[in-house]
């Protein structure tokens, strides 16, 4: 008999491990996601690009293959490639958020370049006329799918970096849970964008009632405005995040931390000017525009790096052409 409650106690000891354990990884996960949200807006703002221009029947399975890309971009490669970074050579993971950080900086201001100096893409155009529909979809996918493997890559070592418990499957199923949550959750809002005006489209034409007809409209009237939101956010997300991890890299490794310190002294002096329910929100603002300013600055010194040294030279390396944006 005692031999029996000595293992009940036994497993009920287990179970509280157990419990405290699904606990841990639920609010690591949380806060993993939640830090990365920078980089999420800007995944979900940027993937409904690569369906522009296919048949409505071909946007949901551009959108899944897509989908199934990123998933494999974060389990497969990404989460043990980190893990065993971080086991081996943990001094490493604040220098490869920083070259993330720079990415996502030029992309930011190379974005706000050509919204500044719009010009017709004629290579896409091209491409439309010259290829047929599945060659450039697999071509489409494929671009869609590297793209997302940087984007994947700051997520998940953004969620690494937040991981606060040294237990190694605590952080890989941490890292798993948020790399599937943040898939399916960018990836469901991008089929919800793209579709909407094909449901806008259907109530307009076919619903009964004239509220929804008109919802129906309003979908389809809406959707360029939508998508122009989302642009802006996602660009404004990239430069904020690009930025704001940028400074504290530099902060962490001490290499040059006044920008830093002077960031976070300006905004605690403005939040002080405010009412005490304000100081708070003032606070992130002023530290998440500041951020974004030097984002911003970083990514236009980039750009000529970016193209004129960088994308020749990679083009050389790999027989190809630089990347066109």
């Amino acid at each position: 008999m005692s031999g029996l409650l000595a293992l009940l106690d036994d497993v009920a000891a287990i179970a509280k491990v157990a419990a405290a354990s699904v606990d841990d990884i639920a609010a690591a996960a949380a806060k993993a996601g939640a830090k990365a949200a920078g980089v999420v807006i800007d995944d979900a703002a940027v993937t409904p690009k690569y369906v522009h221009g296919f048949s409505a029947d071909r946007e949901l399975p551009i959108i899944w293959r897509i989908s199934l890309g990123s998933l494999k971009n974060k389990l497969v490669v990404l989460l043990p490639g980190l893990l065993a970074l971080d086991y081996f050579l943990p001094q490493a993971i604040t220098p490869l958020l920083m070259l993330g950080g720079a990415y996502l900086c030029f992309e930011g201001a190379e974005k706000l370049f050509h919204a500044m100096a719009p010009h017709a893409d004629e290579a896409v155009a091209a491409d439309f006329e010259q290829k047929d529909a599945a060659h450039l979809e697999e071509e489409k996918v494929a671009g869609a799918i590297k793209t997302d493997f940087i984007l994947s890559a700051e997520i998940m070592t953004i969620a690494l970096s937040t991981i606060e418990n040294p237990n190694f499957w605590l952080q890989a199923l941490t890292l798993a849970i948020v790399g599937a949550m943040i898939t399916v959750a960018v990836y469901g809002a991008v089929a919800l964008i793209v579709k909407m005006d094909d449901v806008g489209l259907h109530l307009a034409a076919n619903a009964r009632g004239g509220f929804l007809r008109g919802l129906g409209r309003g979908l389809v009237r809406g959707m360029p405005r939508l998508m122009a939101v989302l642009s802006t956010v996602g660009t404004a997300a990239m430069l904020w995040v690009g930025g704001s991890i940028i400074l504290h890299g530099l902060e962490v490794t001490h290499l040059w931390p006044w920008p830093y310190e002077a960031i976070h002294a300006i905004a605690v002096t403005l939040a002080q000017a405010m009412p005490a329910t304000l100081q708070g929100a003032t606070e992130w603002l002023v530290t998440a525009a500041l951020d974004a300013v030097a984002g911003l600055v970083l990514g236009l010194l980039l750009i000529p790096v970016a193209t004129r040294v960088i994308g020749p030279l990679w083009a050389r390396l790999t027989g190809g052409r630089a990347a066109a944006h």
